[in-house]
């Protein structure tokens, strides 16, 4: 009798769609289905930290600060010499995807900005409203709580004014990040907004890394706890 393989190279199939459904990569979130929408002061050099142990360091990873709630902003600085690439080439490093990541595992959650070119300044802290570069127009975020995120010096368009990021959904809705929204790319500034559910209402900590993938993209992230 013919061996029956049949049923056995149908589990394999699906247990390799259900591990493609969940995986993320080693930045730690998910890969991004491009989706239509969404898409100050100075504080002192945030201090790098240890990664804690189960936070995902495959590669170049690493915490540049956290976990802790900024009670001022907190900023990351890094020398940009402008233009990073000689006419007709970019000028300033370009931000080509955002993506979001759930890891209730290691009790986080994580939404990451990628940039080609070198890794520009970025500063996050938390904010009564997020509002847009330039004209200061409020920006629509779910959540009691909301984190302001800035680039510098950055841009999301090429030479014609066309967007060049891939981007994921607005709406989150994981447990205490529930959305993003883009809050600007003016004058060499690129902002954006995330909105939080803490609970009780109160302030998450927050945690900020870096990573350099295998192309040479610059990735950062902005982690917060997900309860």
């Amino acid at each position: 009798m013919r061996p029956q393989r049949v049923p056995l190279l149908a589990s394999l199939v699906v247990l390799l769609a259900a591990a493609c459904t969940t995986a993320t990569d080693h930045d730690g979130a998910a890969p991004t289905t491009p989706a239509p929408g969404g898409p100050a002061a100075t504080a002192p050099a945030a201090t790098p930290a240890t990664p804690t142990s189960g936070a995902p360091v495959e590669g170049s990873w690493r915490a540049t600060y956290g976990w802790a709630v900024p009670a001022t902003p907190a900023r990351v600085t890094h020398e940009v010499r402008v233009p990073v690439t000689p006419a007709p080439g970019e000028p300033l490093p370009v931000l080509v995807e955002v993506r979001v990541g759930d890891h209730p595992a290691e009790g986080f959650s994580r939404i990451t900005f990628a940039f080609r070119g070198p890794t520009p300044s970025y500063q996050v802290g938390y904010v009564p409203q997020v509002f847009t570069e330039g004209r200061g127009a409020p920006v629509e975020l779910p959540g009691t709580a909301w984190l302001s995120v800035r680039f510098d010096p950055a841009q999301a368009h090429d030479a014609h004014g066309a967007g060049t990021a891939d981007v994921p959904p607005s709406r989150i809705g994981y447990p205490t990040l529930l959305g993003w929204a883009a809050a600007g790319d003016f004058e060499g500034h690129l902002s954006f907004g995330l909105g939080l559910r803490p609970p009780a209402g109160g302030t998450l900590p927050v945690r900020l890394g870096e990573s350099t993938r295998p192309d040479g993209t610059h990735v950062v992230a902005v982690d917060v706890p997900r309860g």
